[in-house]
């Protein structure tokens, strides 16, 4: 299935200078591993794969020496390819179980930077944050990959004519004819129930059918608590699945503030901000911020004490939920309490995708404002609402009190702009 992370690849590749190996993070189940070997492939005239985690021969090779070239002529013995710089790509999956691979890949930037490599892992933004391991600051490039977003989901349903169309509406501010709108607003339905684990997206593609869609996705989400289980203490794991387990909670109530009472009766941030930083670092939850002021930049004004919690895939959570399906696809009661806060959790997702840093406003208690996005010298106000009725008094407050150049409103009305506020369809998210 074709990938955005692609084209920042060919980038890497292609780097006229001051290319360093890469490490590509990402929650386990996006399609990592998938994704950078079909690169090696097409960009490439060998690949070299390892399993750092299923090859423990070559994890110890590691610890005994990392000499740089030692380690190409073990890689080549082990690998039966002949490894030359340029034209092989080197894989080193699983990196974070081996921290002195990790370690060496300062020195193949520092000694051998001929070499193509890249390293990936699931739960590499985990390792990292331990203090054994000696990170290679300033010797590497990275990249995040996220689930599938709604574009990509749509090219792998081969509706790229209709992400066209979405984007040039987007452009023009042009409501798109009735016809494809409401097409599109289907399939956005069907997208918060599948998400963007590839995975997911194969079943549907295979069966055309949601209903083995759950099946799916509980075996990932087993994958998730597996992870909790195998890289924390015990101690530290119960913690992560109960924070874990209490999103749809968090995300139902009126204040949608993560509440660590929610997680686990008498739960402070002592107890719990540990393995909140876990599930974010690996890349399962995504972490919205509270700013007290919607100025520039907005990271400065950050309320750490704050904060909203969103799945990572969307489809996911909304199997988390339990809500069903019917209640998704009908487009009739759309105004759902819940369907809000998962349109929120998706937004939230696209954003992410985007590299946006998450952030919301609220106004002393009387007013929240979904997100808050700076983009190069502007901080554009964005009201997420499911249907068609939008009037927003906390949108209204923000405009008044910070007056930014324009203001996004994303719901199931058509494309528009009016009075400073650009109308975004649900389905056009990934255009932001």
């Amino acid at each position: 299935m074709k990938r955005k992370i692609t084209k920042e690849l060919v980038y890497w590749k292609h780097k006229p200078s001051g290319r360093m190996p890469l490490l590509v993070y990402g929650a386990r189940q996006v399609g990592k591993t998938y994704i950078i070997r079909e690169f090696g492939k097409q960009h490439y005239k060998n690949v070299a794969y390892f399993n750092l985690e299923t090859n423990e021969s070559l994890s110890s090779y590691f610890a005994e020496n990392i000499e740089p070239m030692r380690i190409i002529r073990y890689l080549e013995t082990e690998s039966s390819e002949r490894i030359i710089p340029g034209e092989t790509l080197i894989i080193l999956d699983e990196i974070q179980t081996c921290e002195r691979a990790l370690t060496s890949l300062k020195y193949f930037n520092e000694e051998v930077p001929q070499f193509h490599i890249i390293g990936a892992g699931s739960l590499l933004g985990v390792a990292i944050n331990r203090e054994r391991y000696s990170f290679p600051v300033g010797n590497v490039d990275s990249l995040t990959l996220f689930p599938m977003d709604f574009e990509e989901y749509l090219w792998a349903l081969t509706e790229e004519g209709l992400c066209e169309e979405i984007r040039i509406a987007f452009q023009c501010d042009e409501p798109l004819p009735a016809a494809l709108h409401e097409k599109a607003l289907d399939l956005y339905r069907q997208y918060l129930i599948i998400g963007g684990m590839p995975r997911v997206v194969m079943e549907y593609l295979d069966t055309k059918s949601f209903l083995t869609i759950p099946d799916v996705q509980s075996r990932i989400m087993n994958d998730y608590i597996a992870d909790m289980a195998k890289y924390a203490t015990n101690t530290e794991s119960i913690k992560i699945r109960a924070a874990f387990d209490s999103i749809p909670v968090q995300l139902a109530k009126e204040n949608k503030k993560f509440q660590y009472k929610h997680a686990q009766k008498g739960g402070t941030a002592t107890i719990f901000g540990p393995a909140i930083e876990w599930l974010e670092s690996a890349g399962i939850v995504n972490k919205c911020q509270r700013i007290e002021h919607g100025n520039m930049p907005i990271a400065v004004y950050r309320d750490l004490s704050s904060f909203k919690l969103y799945m990572g895939d969307t489809g996911l959570l909304t199997m988390k939920s339990k809500i069903s399906q019917q209640t998704i696809l009908s487009a009739g009661i759309i105004e759902n309490t819940f369907i809000g806060f998962v349109s929120e959790n998706y937004v939230a997702q696209a954003f992410a995708n985007n590299r946006y840093g998450l952030y919301y406003w609220t106004n002393e208690g009387t007013a929240e404002l979904d997100f808050v996005l700076q983009m190069d010298n502007d901080i554009i106000a964005v009201e997420v609402k499911t249907g068609e009725r939008v009037r927003s008094r906390s949108l209204n407050m923000f405009i008044e009190k910070y007056k930014p150049a324009y203001s996004i409103r994303i719901s199931s009305k058509n494309f528009g702009f009016e009075n400073k506020i650009k109308s975004v369809p649900l389905y056009a998210v990934f255009c932001i």
